[in-house]
C-alpha cells in the first residue's frame, strides 16, 4: 500500500505527486528510523534523495542547516542544489550542509582546527605537491634502494599511503602490518621503506601546516567522534552511492549520525559496487545494519533509462550472483530492440564491425542518433587501441573518456622512445625520456651539461653519451658514466638487432628484457597490471604492422631505393595512429566516447557498445573478486538506454600471440537459460523500432524521406555485404577492414588468384568465412558466388574504380550478389582507406595500399 500524504504535507504536495509509489515510501519515511534505498540504475535515485530533504524541511520542520547530504562527487553535489533549489528555493538550499565527504569535513576543520591540533589555515596539500614532498622523502634511501635493485617512484608510495588511511591506518599502523623478518623478500624492503617515509611524511606536512585529501577525512574523524560539539548542530545525515565507501568514510558517517540518534537515510546499489581496488567496502551496507538497529531497507526498482529488454539482459547477468541481495528492475519503457551479441574471427573484424554498425545507426535513424550518443566501454583501456583506429579509418571521431589515447599512454611512450632513439639518435626527446626508464639517477643539470656538449662537438646528445661511456671524453659533473652504463648497452644491443632486420615485436621483446620493464611497472605504478597489458598491446599491433594489416608501406616519389627499415615504418604507423583527433568539428564533444567500465558508472548514452566480453575480459583474469566483476559487466551494460552491443571474438592476439578465446561465462550462462535474450542479427529499424528509440531519448522521429537519403548515401560510401538473412528480407550488414587492391571482407577466410584469360584481369576467388557458409548451407539462394577483378599490384592505388562492381542495392526486397566494391565514392573525392583523416586521407602522397 502506498503511503498516504497527510495535510500538513500540503506544501511539499506537487512534487510529491511526481513520485512512484517505491519512491513516495523513501520519502515519507519516518525520519528518526535509519533507511536505506537500495536504488538499481536509473531508478530515479537523486529525485528520492532531494525530496526526501526537501519533505524534512517542508513537512517535519527541520531546519535546512541541521541537514547533513553527503555526495561523493561535486557535480553530485551540484545536481543535487539545483533539484533542491526547485523544491524549496535556494535561499533554503544554500543552508543546508551539502557536498562531498572531503568538503564538509575541511568545513568543519576549519571552524575546530584547534581542538584536532591544527591551524585554521591550514593548505589541504594536492596530489602533485604531495608527490614532491615524498620524492625529498625517499632521496636518503636511494643507495639502499638501489643496493636491493628496487626502484621506488612517489607516486607509487603516496597511492600505499592513500589505501593504507583509508582503511584509518597512520604510519604506525602500516609499519606493525607489514612487519615480516623475510630480509631478502624485496616486498618487504619496499614497506619498510614506504612506512618510514608514511612517517616522516605526516611529520612534513604538519610543519607545513598542511592536510592531504585523506588527511581531511581522517582529521573529519577524530573531530566528529571526539568532540560532540562539532556535531551537535545535526539532526539528519544522507548519504549517496553509499556502496562506494571506505572504511573511514563509514567511521566518518557514524561520528556525525551520532547525536540524531539514527536519523539516517542512504541512498546505495550493491549491484553498482566496483570500486573494491579503490578500498571501497560493499560491506558496509550490513555494517550499517548491524551499527543501526531497526534499519528499513526499501528498494527503488522502477528504471526510467533503458527498455525493457535492456534491464532484462542485464539482471540475467547480475541474477547469477546467489550471495546478492535479491531485487529486480522494472521499466517504465517498452522492450524495445533485443540486445545484439556478436562473434568475430579476430579483434579487427570486431573493431571494424564496432566503426561501421556506429555509422549504419546514423544513417538508418535518420540522424536521430549523433556521434555523442556512442559509448564503446572497455574492461581495461589496452582495449582501445584497435577501437580507435577502425574508428579513424571510418573517420569518426572519438574521444577516450579519463585517460589517454592509446599512443599517448606513459608506458607506450616509453617503449616508443627508446625505439625511436634506436631509429634517429639525434631525437633528444626520446633520448630524455628512455634515458631514465628505469630509473638511473640522471638529474636535469647532467643532461643540460651532455646537451651542451653536444652542440659543442657538433655530436647528437646519444653520441656523447656514448663516448663519455667508452672513456673517449671525459665525464660531466656530478659523475654520470657508470649510471649510463646499462642504457649504452640497451641502445646499442637493439641498435645492432635493428640492423639485421629485427622485426618490430621482437625489438619490443628483446628491450622489455634488456631494462625489466614489467618489474619496473610493478615496483613504479600501483595500477601496474593494466600498464603491463597496454605493453602486450602494443606487441600485438607491432605484429600487425609486420604482417602488412594496419600499414601502407612508403614508396620514395622518386626511383632511389627504399630507406626505409621494418622499425622505421612501425614508428611511422604508432605515429599515425595518433592522428585523426583533429577534426574540424561544429561540435568537439560530438564524438563516440571510448572509455572504461569503470569510468562509466553514473554515466549513460543511448547507444553503447562493449566489446571482448570473453573469458579473461570479464572476469579479467587477475581479477581477486569474481562477483565484483560481474557487477562491472552488468553497470556497463546499464549504461545503455535504448540500444545495446556485446562482442568477443575467437582468436585475440596477446602480446603478439594468438590466442583462442571463449565468450564470458557470465553471458554464455544466460545465453544457456535463454537463446532470446540476445541476438545476433542487427536491425534494420522499421519505423516502429525507430519509434520506441524517439521515445526512449526523449526525441523527435526523424522522417522517412531523411532515413531513406541517409540510408542510400551509407550504402554508397561504406563497405558491406547485404545478403537475405530470412523470409522477411531482412539485410544484414558485415564490415570488413580497409586491406589493400581487393579489400577482402573481415569474414573472409582465404583466397587465391587465378589467371584471366583472353588478357582480362586475374580474378582472385573469395573464400567465405564459417559463419556465411553456414548460412549458405541452409539457404543456398542466400549468397551469390564472390569473384573479384584484381587489378595488376604493380599499377592499381586505391582510388581506382571498377565500373563492374556495384554496391549491393539499397531495396530490401532485391536479392543481389554478394558483390564487393574495390573503391569508396566521396563525392568525388579518392580517399586513402586506413590512413584516413576524414574523407580526404593523408595528404603524404609517398602511400601506398597495404599489402595483404
Amino acid at each position: 500500500m502506498a503511503p498516504q500524504i497527510t495535510q500538513k504535507s500540503s506544501e511539499s504536495l506537487a512534487f510529491l505527486k511526481s513520485l512512484n509509489t517505491a519512491q513516495l515510501q523513501a520519502v515519507l519515511h519516518e525520519p528518526t528510523s535509519p533507511l536505506q534505498i537500495l536504488a538499481g540504475p536509473g531508478s530515479g535515485k537523486t529525485k528520492a534523495l532531494t525530496s526526501r530533504i526537501a519533505h524534512l524541511i517542508l513537512h517535519h520542520s527541520l531546519p535546512p542547516s541541521s541537514i547533513c547530504a553527503v555526495t561523493f562527487t561535486n557535480k553530485a553535489a551540484s545536481e543535487m542544489r539545483q533539484r533542491l533549489g526547485v523544491l524549496i528555493g535556494k535561499q533554503r538550499t544554500a543552508e543546508v550542509r551539502m557536498g562531498t565527504f572531503h568538503a564538509s569535513c575541511a568545513l568543519f576543520l576549519r571552524k575546530f582546527s584547534k581542538v584536532v591540533g591544527i591551524e585554521p589555515n591550514f593548505t589541504v596539500c594536492d596530489a602533485e605537491e604531495s608527490k614532491k614532498i615524498i620524492s625529498n622523502l625517499l632521496k636518503p634511501h636511494k643507495n639502499f634502494l638501489a643496493s636491493k635493485d628496487i626502484t621506488l617512484k612517489d607516486g607509487n608510495v603516496l597511492s600505499q599511503i592513500s589505501r593504507a588511511k583509508a582503511k584509518g591506518l597512520d604510519a604506525k599502523d602500516f609499519i606493525a602490518q607489514h612487519k615480516a623478518t623475510n630480509e631478502f623478500d624485496p616486498q618487504v624492503d619496499i614497506q619498510r621503506v614506504i612506512g618510514t617515509v608514511y612517517e616522516k611524511y605526516e611529520k612534513a606536512l604538519r610543519r607545513s601546516n598542511s592536510l592531504d585529501f585523506d588527511d581531511l577525512l581522517l582529521f573529519g574523524v577524530k573531530l566528529f567522534s571526539e568532540h560532540p560539539s562539532a556535531t551537535n548542530w545535526c539532526r539528519h545525515v544522507l548519504v549517496d552511492e553509499f556502496q562506494d565507501t571506505n572504511v573511514t568514510q563509514y567511521e566518518l558517517l557514524r561520528a556525525i549520525a551520532r547525536p540524531t540518534k539514527g536519523c539516517v537515510t542512504i541512498v546505495g546499489d550493491p549491484d553498482q559496487s566496483i570500486y573494491g581496488w579503490r578500498s571501497a567496502e560493499v560491506g558496509n551496507l550490513a555494517k550499517m545494519r548491524k551499527d543501526f538497529p531497526g534499519t528499513t531497507q526499501i528498494f527503488l526498482e522502477e528504471n526510467y533509462r533503458s527498455t525493457g529488454s535492456i534491464l532484462k539482459a542485464s539482471l540475467a547477468i547480475v541474477s547469477q550472483d546467489k550471495t546478492r541481495i535479491p531485487k529486480t528492475l522494472l521499466t517504465s519503457h517498452p522492450s524495445g530492440t533485443v540486445p545484439v551479441l556478436r562473434s568475430f574471427p579476430s579483434e579487427q573484424a570486431e573493431a571494424n564491425f564496432i566503426a561501421v554498425e556506429i555509422k549504419r545507426l546514423v544513417a538508418f535513424m535518420g540522424g536521430m542518433l549523433r556521434w555523442g550518443d556512442f559509448a564503446i566501454l572497455l574492461r581495461f583501456s589496452a582495449l582501445s587501441r584497435a577501437i580507435e583506429s577502425a574508428l579513424q579509418k571510418e573517420a569518426i571521431p572519438c574521444a577516450v573518456l579519463g585517460g589517454h589515447k592509446f599512443f599517448e599512454r606513459q608506458e607506450i611512450k616509453d617503449i616508443l622512445a627508446y625505439l625511436q632513439l634506436v631509429d634517429n639518435p639525434s631525437f633528444v626527446p626520446a633520448l630524455t625520456r628512455a634515458i631514465n626508464v628505469p630509473s638511473r639517477s640522471i638529474g636535469e643539470k647532467s643532461l643540460e651539461a651532455i646537451t651542451e656538449r653536444a652542440l659543442k662537438t657538433k655530436l647528437s646528445s646519444l653520441e656523447v653519451i656514448e663516448r663519455i661511456t667508452d672513456a673517449k671524453q671525459p665525464d660531466v659533473k656530478p659523475a654520470v658514466k657508470s649510471k649510463l652504463a646499462s642504457f649504452v648497452k640497451t641502445v646499442r644491443a637493439l641498435r645492432q638487432l635493428a640492423a639485421k632486420g629485427a622485426s618490430p615485436p621482437d625489438l619490443i621483446q628483446r628491450l622489455l628484457e634488456l631494462i625489466g620493464y614489467e618489474d619496473h611497472l610493478k615496483k613504479t605504478q600501483p595500477e601496474w597490471e593494466t600498464r603491463w597489458e597496454n605493453v602486450q598491446e602494443l606487441i600485438t599491433f607491432a605484429s600487425e604492422v609486420e604482417q602488412g594489416v594496419n600499414l601502407a608501406n612508403v614508396e620514395p616519389e622518386d626511383s632511389a631505393p627504399s630507406s626505409d627499415t621494418p622499425l622505421r615504418l612501425f614508428l611511422q604507423a604508432s605515429m599515425l595512429s595518433s592522428e585523426g583527433d583533429n577534426q574540424s568539428e561544429e561540435d568537439s564533444k560530438e564524438k563516440v566516447t571510448i572509455t572504461t567500465c569503470h569510468a562509466a558508472k553514473g554515466l549513460e548514452w543511448p547507444v553503447v557498445l562493449i566489446p571482448a566480453v570473453e573469458q579473461g575480459t570479464f572476469p579479467f583474469y587477475r581479477t581477486e573478486d569474481f562477483q565484483e566483476e560481474r557487477r562491472l559487466l552488468y553497470v556497463a551494460c546499464t549504461r545503455a538506454q535504448s540500444l545495446l552491443y556485446l562482442s568477443h571474438v575467437t582468436k585475440r592476439k596477446v602480446g603478439g600471440e594468438t590466442k583462442t578465446r571463449d565468450l564470458s561465462e557470465f553471458v554464455s550462462a544466460v545465453t544457456k537459460e535463454d537463446s532470446n535474450m540476445f541476438t545476433a542479427r542487427v536491425s534494420q529499424f522499421a519505423a516502429i523500432e525507430r519509434a520506441v528509440v524517439a521515445q526512449v531519448l526523449g526525441r523527435a522521429d526523424a522522417p522517412e524521406a531523411e532515413v531513406a537519403r541517409r540510408v542510400a548515401e551509407f550504402r554508397k560510401t561504406t563497405r558491406y555485404l547485404a545478403f537475405d538473412g530470412d523470409e522477411t528480407s531482412q539485410l544484414d550488414t558485415l564490415s570488413f577492414p580497409a586491406l589493400s587492391n581487393g579489400m577482402a571482407p573481415s569474414f573472409v577466410a582465404s583466397s587465391k588468384i587465378a589467371s584471366g584469360s583472353g588478357g582480362a584481369p586475374p580474378q582472385k576467388t573469395v573464400s567465405l568465412h564459417p559463419m556465411l557458409l553456414a548460412a549458405k548451407a541452409q539457404s543456398p539462394q542466400i549468397l551469390a558466388p564472390i569473384t573479384q577483378n584484381v587489378a595488376s599490384t604493380s599499377t592499381s592505388t586505391v582510388g581506382s574504380s571498377n565500373p563492374s562492381l556495384k554496391p549491393a542495392a539499397s531495396d530490401p526486397s532485391l536479392k543481389p550478389a554478394a558483390t564487393i566494391p574495390t573503391a569508396v565514392s566521396t563525392g568525388g573525392v579518392k580517399r586513402r582507406l586506413g590512413m584516413g583523416k576524414g574523407t580526404m586521407g593523408f595528404p603524404n602522397k609517398k602511400f601506398k595500399p597495404p599489402l595483404l
